[in-house]
């Protein structure tokens, strides 16, 4: 693979790698894996050609890599999207996001809808005569956190639209995905019972969240609304019925519930309502599992198959609930997600709770960028998912300095798997299979491995359907690697190839991270180290054999937190000021409510029904933030959203309950704030700051005009006419809790200067004095060095000037604290040196 160096994409989005794995002929050598960088921000460019014999098995990790592993593989094309393999018609329609400026508008039109379908006239073929014709043409209106329409438009049209007097921009639809309990206990907040300061009832408070996903299972007891007082007078919203979703589905608990599917219907055609709900009603249950970790009522004797017995609870028990439809079989779509943005606004949601994610995008192009700026103006705190795309660097989505981005991390609580080998020797893993096919502990199996023994992926070694013979594994225990095809997938290919058990083992990229899954045969997940030494046993030993163990549910894990290995990593190279994510939350082998029309593995051939469900990724992490969030809310009802978002960076922690720094599952070593953001949330802290990093709409609108946008990329966020001021010397110098110093590929510049303010949200007269860690490369002075606060919501300011003793090659890690005595307000720190070009 040539070289890649990631700071040649500052500024842009990284590009997808797509790596080729390809089979030759017995003896044949096996040249390396082929790798191809295809520039995530023109997609159109390049189309990926693959012509085979067989079906493959091509799937997308969540991350922004593609891996295509296929049988027989004779074609490979990389071509412009202009060759006469991919021709975009000129006249094909799609849907796009149309923003307008709304104050644009002649005064000869009655209101905004009228002069919004003008526009669309104005550039369609005059043989679509009728008003109606235009107004079928617009499938959403924005009006609240975004000002515009979503129409179905040519190319052509869409091009001449831009041109129009009042658009702002025009760009095209885009598809997002799914980022896809012990956890209050884990937190610190205790059942009702405790003498905890979040243990107070606070089901009459006014806190509704609003979550956009799959939609919600209404029947599960994690939405029972007992106890709960009526219905807050500022909600706005509506329960939107369909199949299967009546009126009386929404209570005082799901205060709303509403579908968006006019984007991903123009793109991928009507929706098949026998083979999904076509309303609010959730058959996924991502969404209904986001939704109750979020707010769920507690529901007792809460468990997977017998797995993680005890009291299931929300975040934020006592908040209200509305459900946003947005993601259908085939992804969520922007127009569609844009749209339940801008209703959940106006509806009077209090804090946004959105786990999924696309490719990244320059700011004004990020149509979620955009919206969760609308709603951050309108003083909704917005939550968003990292991505699964760790541990590769630079594989953040959702980095706006206005979204609360959310990493995933461990608990104490895991499902120990044990893996008998034949010689004698036992290896733990996980698992979280219980079902009628067992493995006598008093038996060995023979065991079978068909790849080699390396840390990269084998083609012969992956499970992928279709690819195992029968002859070589029925009746045995099969070891396959992970990647390609979804974990439980591959389970279900050796049973259909009559193995009696699996072992999954990890290669390089998950490292000794594991994850554990509702497996449909006897399963266990062990680290890479562990693969290798299994996987050395099966070549090299004659008649190798084993069984394996289930040890159920184990509380107290040391260490823990750890971050996970799929939770995705920064630098934010969209700006590298701003240090992403914010920080990490329970993503790992979550509890929590789920859709009675999916089995547990959601495989379509898992027929088992079940409550509760324990899934990972940030997508669980991400609802977790979103809950404290709401009781922050709850709390602080005066507290802006970046004043929630500042309470829980500074006050979240960095070590785990052995003491020690965090740790990476990928690598076993030391985490860094590119990993874990501020670090790892901490409820209990956070309703008590002391000090919080407060910033304005106009501030982050200071921040953009430092991104070298033209005047019309900047009245994206313009909508109510604000302006450049200048108030910022530069990026840095936005108030973010985390202070990323980024010096120049100017070797001469030697000095960088931030400024920060702090809020006094603590008691009113407090000293705060500094502390800083030392750093090799830098000497960091903070003027003052002490801050007197003599009353409530005094702002005081401080100077942060760090000089380079000597350049590093590498980022360096730090911190930078406040401290009363009582509370200590950390911020991380990084410096970082561009290399000289």
């Amino acid at each position: 693979m040539a070289h890649f160096n990631p700071l040649a994409f500052m500024g842009q989005p990284p590009p997808f790698i797509a790596q080729i794995y390809y089979t030759n002929p017995p003896n044949a050598p096996t040249p390396p894996p082929l790798f191809f960088l295809i520039p995530t921000s023109s997609p159109s460019i390049f189309t990926l050609l693959i012509i085979f014999f067989f079906t493959p098995s091509v799937s997308s990790y969540p991350k922004n890599m593609l891996r295509v592993s296929v049988k027989r593989l004779l074609l490979l094309l990389i071509t412009s999207s202009f060759s006469f393999f991919h021709v975009q018609s000129s006249v094909t329609k799609k849907a796009y996001i149309v923003q307008m400026d709304k104050s644009a508008m002649p005064d000869s039109f009655s209101d905004h809808l009228e002069w919004y379908s003008s526009k669309i006239k104005s550039v369609t073929s005059q043989k679509e005569a009728s008003e109606e014709d235009h107004l079928d043409r617009i499938i959403y209106s924005y009006e609240t956190a975004f000002h515009g329409v979503a129409a179905l438009l040519s190319e052509d049209e869409a091009e001449k639209l831009e041109e129009e007097h009042g658009v702002v921009a025009v760009f095209p639809d885009t598809v997002y995905q799914l980022h896809t309990t012990r956890s209050p206990m884990f937190l610190g907040l205790e059942p009702a019972d405790s003498t905890s300061i979040w243990s107070e009832r606070l089901s009459d408070n006014d806190v509704i969240v609003g979550v956009l996903d799959t939609g919600i299972w209404p029947e599960s007891e994690s939405f029972n609304d007992t106890g709960f007082t009526s219905v807050p007078a500022h909600w706005k919203g509506a329960c939107e019925t369909g199949r299967a979703f009546t009126k009386h589905h929404c209570n005082k608990k799901i205060v709303g519930a509403r579908v968006f599917y006019r984007g991903y219907e123009a793109a991928s055609g009507k929706i098949n309502e026998k083979d999904e709900y076509k309303s609010p009603r959730d058959q996924d249950g991502h969404g209904t599992h986001t939704a109750a970790t979020v707010a769920g009522s507690p529901v007792r004797h809460a468990n997977l198959l017998g797995y993680a017995q005890g009291t299931a609870r929300g975040m934020a028990p006592g908040a209200r609930i509305a459900a946003y439809k947005v993601c259908w079989v085939g992804g969520c779509f922007s127009s569609d997600i844009l749209s339940a943005v801008d209703r959940a606004v106006a509806d009077g949601v209090n804090v946004l709770s959105i786990s999924l994610g696309g490719g990244v995008s320059s700011y004004y192009r990020d149509s979620l960028s955009i919206a969760s700026f609308g709603a951050m103006e309108m003083g909704v705190f917005v939550s968003c998912s990292a991505g699964n795309g760790g541990p590769d660097p630079i594989s953040l989505t959702n980095v706006s300095p206005w979204i609360t981005t959310v990493g995933a991390s461990t608990m104490d609580r895991d499902f120990p798997a044990v893996v008998d080998l034949g010689k004698g020797k036992s290896i733990t893993g996980v698992s979280l299979y219980r079902g009628r096919r067992n493995l006598s502990t008093k038996k060995q199996y023979p065991l079978v491995y068909t790849g080699s023994n390396s840390s990269t992926p084998d083609p012969n070694s992956l499970c992928l359907e279709g690819t195992l013979d029968p002859h070589t594994v029925a009746g045995k225990i099969v070891i396959c690697d992970r990647g390609i095809s979804p974990r439980v997938q591959k389970g279900q290919v050796v049973k259909d190839a009559g193995g009696v058990g699996l072992i999954l083992t990890n290669t390089a990229a998950n490292g000794e991270e594991l994850v554990a899954d509702s497996h449909l045969l006897p399963a266990v997940a062990v680290g890479e180290t562990a693969g290798k030494l299994i996987k050395h046993y099966a070549l090299t030993t004659p008649n190798a054999a084993a069984t394996l163990e289930f040890l159920g549910t184990r509380l107290g894990i040391k260490p823990s937190p750890v971050v996970a290995a799929f939770s995705s990593r920064g630098p934010n190279f969209l700006s590298l000021e701003i240090l992403k994510p914010d920080l990490v939350a329970p993503g790992v082998n979550i509890l929590a409510a789920w859709s009675g029309d999916m089995g547990p593995s959601s495989l379509p051939t898992d027929h088992r029904k079940v409550r509760f469900n324990i899934l990972s990724g940030t997508s669980m992490s991400c609802p977790h933030v979103s809950g404290v969030a709401a009781l922050l809310k709850a709390r602080h009802p005066d507290w802006s959203p970046a004043a929630i978002r500042s309470a829980l960076m500074t006050t979240a922690y960095i070590h785990d309950n052995t003491h020690n720094p965090l740790r990476d599952a990928s690598t076993g070593q030391q985490s860094t704030p590119y990993d874990h953001g501020a670090g790892h949330i901490n409820p209990l802290k956070a309703h008590d700051p002391g000090l919080v990093y407060d910033i304005t709409a106009q501030d982050y609108f200071e921040f953009l005009c430092t991104q070298k946008l033209t005047p019309l990329q900047l009245k994206v966020f313009g909508k109510s006419k604000r302006s450049c001021r200048h108030t910022l010397a530069g990026a840095g110098d936005l108030n973010y809790p985390a202070i990323s110093a980024v010096f120049s590929d100017k070797v001469s510049v030697k000095t960088l200067t931030l400024h920060r303010t702090v809020t006094n949200v603590g008691p009113p007269v407090s000293k705060y004095h500094v502390a800083v860690t030392p750093f090799k490369g830098v000497v960091v002075k903070i003027e003052p060095d002490m801050l007197n606060f003599t009353s409530n919501h005094q702002k005081l300011s401080y100077k942060i000037t760090v000089t380079t003793k000597s350049r590093q090659s590498a980022p360096e890690f730090g911190s930078l604290i406040w401290k009363d005595g009582v509370h200590k307000v950390r911020s991380p720190v990084v410096i970082t040196w561009l290399p000289p070009l």
